[in-house]
């Protein structure tokens, strides 16, 4: 449980003399950056004779922070109720004071004598996080934490993770480990994609076939164009489900952590996992459509459009699929106590429908003047559905375009064209936009290099970088943006190890893109002083994550006779940064840099340097490439 060691015991990992300038460093390493920040002198001495005193009545909250206090520290604080403190220095969690404070806000209060952590519900949660990041290494038997007093308070309410379990399946501890993970960055909405072409991964009682079919697959190493399709005869035996009992093991462990989950049952589209458990759902109705294993079944054009090889859509013209559909979503409501319900909607293929005469019918009978229209009038019927089981519908944007007079929100992955249409209408959105770096199955640079990937580009600064309330919007029409949200395709991400390492350190920019005012964001802050601390943290707990390159342009050529080779310090504290001056790729046993290098490349001559970075637990950075050329005139 890689995630919960990291927050157990590396929240722990800062090891500084306390003083004015070391509370500073440790203020601005908080991630997210929070509202604002007032750093004094002089530290808490925190140690196990501290006394815990309570007059909040957060027991769950209060019960993980001890549990991970204890684990990282070893402390086995006392926790008392706040008028039996007698006067002794204490950490007080308390309720009171904190009716003016924002939704999910909290404030925290250092001083030599005591530590006052104020907030209610999910606020008093996140001012405990903030806490633990705030410990500095333990020296002996005490603590010291700087003096601060810390305001904040979310900047958007919806903080999303989206996770695709159809393609790859997930364990429930894994998931746990996850949430652990968010919670930690105060993300608050993890969004579960359970159901795709490759697999339906949620028990659905009324329908058992979905998981005792849907939810298998036969076994292949890879997605892609070469991966083969099943065979006769051969033994679906890759895949899994989460039973009822599990979801609500998992649902309660997230609620304890204040994130809700909201689930994706994706139709009328991406269904073929269902279709193969219950062919009569699709205008072919085709008893041999298997579960996807990962191979090709579709041509996409350069335009845009695709075109299917095999049916993975619900007939919108049935009436059984309708009842199918409400018992469905039946259980899915019931189970989820999260208001909304993600319907998926997107990348639905229509050739079959326009095939069918049978359907071509229906359009007839019920003047749909196209197939786009047909689509709207089945998001329309599912819409009914959901809003008679007291849930509200989230679509991806397809859904907006077909449906203009819907009452739904929009789960925006297309960007600024698409808000300002959707918010402009009176829609609420959730951005999740790929081109901003918001696809965290996207490769982390453009060097070939980076592990598989589903093609695109999404480094940590464009994650970063993005501002999801768009200047071309009206103060009103931001009033509809809810938040952002990151999302996990799981095509190449067959592993934790691999979703670590797509995950991190993007999630971290992530959450202070949607926690951090604008006003407060700062990428040299993030990148220089925070992302090294935690980076350090993940690595010293076993994590897998994308280290951070010398250089953030990963191939570059520079014209030029004289280059310095000038480091402030490794991207991750204590990391050894190697290099080579001929081309080679560099290890562990070539150039260690320790001080700035002035490298004189003779005229008419090019020098090939390049840079890895390696961390105290051995992993590496890609390695970047420079080409130092001066066979030209100089450009400085």
């Amino acid at each position: 449980m890689y995630w919960k060691k990291y927050i157990t015991t590396g929240v722990a990992l800062l090891g500084f003399l306390v003083n004015s300038s070391t509370a500073q460093h440790m203020a601005s390493a908080l991630i997210p950056a929070p509202r604002t920040i007032q750093s004094d002198t002089g530290s808490f001495v925190f140690s196990a004779r501290t006394l815990i005193s309570v007059d909040a009545a957060e027991a769950r909250t209060v019960q993980i922070f001890t549990d991970h206090l204890r684990r990282s520290t070893g402390f086995d604080n006392k926790v008392v109720a706040h008028a039996d403190n007698n006067g002794q220095p204490e950490l007080l969690i308390t309720n009171k004071g904190t009716a003016q404070l924002p939704e999910e806000g909290y404030r925290l209060e250092v001083t030599p004598t005591h530590i006052t952590l104020a907030g209610k519900g999910a606020g008093l949660f996140y001012g405990m996080q903030t806490l633990l990041q705030l410990l500095p290494v333990q020296t002996k038997d005490t603590i010291a934490i700087p003096c601060m007093r810390i305001e904040d308070a979310p900047r958007f309410g919806y903080r999303g993770l989206m996770l695709d379990v159809s393609r790859h399946f997930f364990t429930v501890e894994e998931i746990k480990d996850l949430l652990d993970l968010m919670a930690a960055y105060k993300l608050n909405r993890f969004h579960w994609h359970l159901t795709d072409d490759q697999g339906w991964r949620l028990e659905i009682k009324r329908y058992p076939k979905l998981t005792e079919v849907g939810a298998w697959r036969v076994p292949r190493l890879g997605f892609g164009d070469k991966t083969l399709p099943p065979q006769p005869g051969e033994a679906a035996t890759d895949g899994g489900f989460y039973t009822q009992e599990e979801v609500k093991e998992i649902i309660r462990y997230a609620a304890d952590r204040h994130i809700d989950i909201l689930p994706e049952i994706d139709v009328p589209g991406h269904a073929m996992a269902a279709i193969a458990a219950y062919p009569e759902l699709c205008v072919t109705r085709n008893p041999h459509i298997k579960v996807n294993p990962g191979s090709s079944f579709a041509k996409w054009f350069s335009t845009g459009g695709f075109e299917m090889y095999v049916d993975n859509s619900l007939n919108p013209t049935d009436e059984k699929v309708y009842e199918f559909l409400n018992n469905v979503f039946e259980e899915v409501a019931a189970l989820f106590p999260y208001p909304y319900i993600h319907i998926g909607g997107d990348e639905c293929y229509k050739g079959f429908w326009e095939k069918d005469t049978a359907v071509l019918h229906f359009m007839k009978q019920h003047q749909l003047r196209d197939v786009h229209a047909l689509q709207g009038y089945f998001i329309a019927r599912l819409n009914k559905i959901i809003l008679a089981k007291h849930k509200k519908m989230i679509a991806w944007d397809e859904v907006a375009a077909s449906n203009p007079d819907g009452n739904f929100t929009v789960m925006n992955r297309f960007g600024e064209k698409g808000a300002m249409t959707q918010t402009r209408r009176g829609l609420d959105i959730i951005l999740a936009p790929g081109g901003n770096g918001f696809y965290f199955d996207y490769a982390q640079s453009l060097s070939d290099q980076e592990p598989s990937s589903h093609g695109g580009n999404a480094p940590v600064w464009k994650t970063y970088a993005y501002n999801p309330e768009y200047p071309a919007l009206s103060k009103a029409d931001k009033q509809h943006i809810l938040g952002v949200e990151a999302c996990l395709w799981t095509e190449h991400i067959p592993n934790i190890s691999k979703l670590q390492y797509m995950l991190l350190p993007r999630m971290l920019a992530l959450a202070e893109t949607g926690w951090s005012a604008e006003a407060v964001k700062s990428y040299p802050r993030f990148a220089g002083t925070a992302l090294p601390v935690h980076l350090s943290r993940f690595d010293k707990a076993g994590i897998n994550y994308r280290v951070p390159a010398v250089f953030d342009d990963t191939d570059t050529t520079i014209v030029t006779g004289i280059f310095k080779l000038a480091i402030d310090q490794p991207p991750v504290p204590g990391a050894k940064i190697y290099y080579t001056l001929n081309n080679r790729p560099p290890g562990d046993y070539d150039h260690l840099y320790t001080e700035p290098v002035t490298i004189r490349i003779p005229k008419g001559k090019t020098i090939t340097l390049k840079t890895i970075v390696i961390t105290p637990a051995g992993r590496r950075s890609i390695v970047t490439r420079t080409l130092l050329d001066n066979t030209k005139p100089s450009e400085n």
